[in-house]
């Protein structure tokens, strides 16, 4: 009875992994995430922009994980940090200042170490969580400014990516919060794995494309 127990703890993280490979595996390429053809309209633009990319996607929704798996203020500094700095990454984003391929980079860098944060149950300071997290929203902001002036409405463009990501971090919280208790945190763990694991995929593509 006890060998089946144990069977089916490790079983649930394995069926995690396995899913949210596949479901990157599946998925295009990062860099395509971060381009959009034709014209842009206001705030559903916006708010579809960080659904179009799974590596987006996947950092954002890591960064409400890691808030809840750590618990106590980290649950909202992290995910309240992040919209507000990735604004800012926004902004330099408009003025086209950095080249596209080390941003590219980053974010695929992101989704590892985010990942990889999780998996170990990394109780960081906060103050090198937020450094860590401010430092990730920059280049995820940057993409977004970019596309920012080529939209109808750019302002209501802004908005709309802002909010978006607010209801990815809402959605990780609550998805860390849920399966925290399970297995005494180790699903929570092997999705963390898993975004690495998908962060390096993303890595690669880039490196070889």
């Amino acid at each position: 009875m006890t060998r089946v127990r144990s069977l089916s703890i490790l079983a649930g993280p394995r069926a995690a992994i396995a899913v949210l490979m596949v479901l990157v595996l599946s998925s295009a390429s990062p860099a395509s995430a971060h381009v959009m053809d034709g014209p842009l309209g206001g705030f559903g633009s916006g708010f579809g922009h960080p659904l179009a990319g799974f590596d987006h996607l996947l950092a954002m929704l890591a960064v409400g994980l890691w808030g809840a798996q750590m618990g106590g203020r980290s649950v909202w500094t992290l995910p309240a940090t992040f919209p507000m700095i990735m604004c800012v990454g926004g902004i330099i984003g408009m003025t086209g200042v950095l080249p596209d391929q080390p941003i590219e980079y980053g974010i695929a860098v992101s989704v590892i170490v985010l990942g990889g944060a999780i998996a170990a149950a990394w109780r960081a300071p906060e103050w090198a969580a937020l450094m860590l997290i401010a430092a990730f929203a920059l280049m995820h902001g940057y993409p977004h400014g970019v596309l920012a002036p080529r939209a109808s409405d750019p302002a209501a463009f802004t908005v709309g990516f802002v909010v978006s990501t607010g209801v990815i971090h809402v959605i990780g919280i609550a998805i860390g919060a849920a399966l925290k208790p399970i297995g005494g945190g180790r699903l929570v763990q092997a999705l963390g794995a898993a975004i690495s694991l998908a962060g390096l995929w993303f890595l690669f593509n880039l490196l070889t494309a």
